[in-house]
């Protein structure tokens, strides 16, 4: 199966869930990313059970906070 992940093409297993997906990409802090496919952000609940599909698009988000007001 192919998908997409921040914008490459990957080769992947059929069986792939968000959860392995992070393992594969080696993500570091995954507790700290969110997970958009095609569109849509995932509830951190949802990694385990969701299974990726072919042509999917999937984009790992981290929300960056800090930086001063001048």
């Amino acid at each position: 199966m192919n998908i997409v992940v921040n914008g490459e093409q990957v080769n992947c297993d059929d069986d792939l869930t968000v959860s392995k997906l992070l393992i594969e990409q080696k993500v570091k802090m995954p507790e700290m990313v969110s997970v958009e496919i095609n569109g849509k952000i995932l509830k951190r609940t949802e990694f385990e059970q969701t299974l990726l599909k072919d042509d999917d698009k999937v984009e790992f988000l981290y929300f960056m906070g800090g930086g001063r007001w001048a």
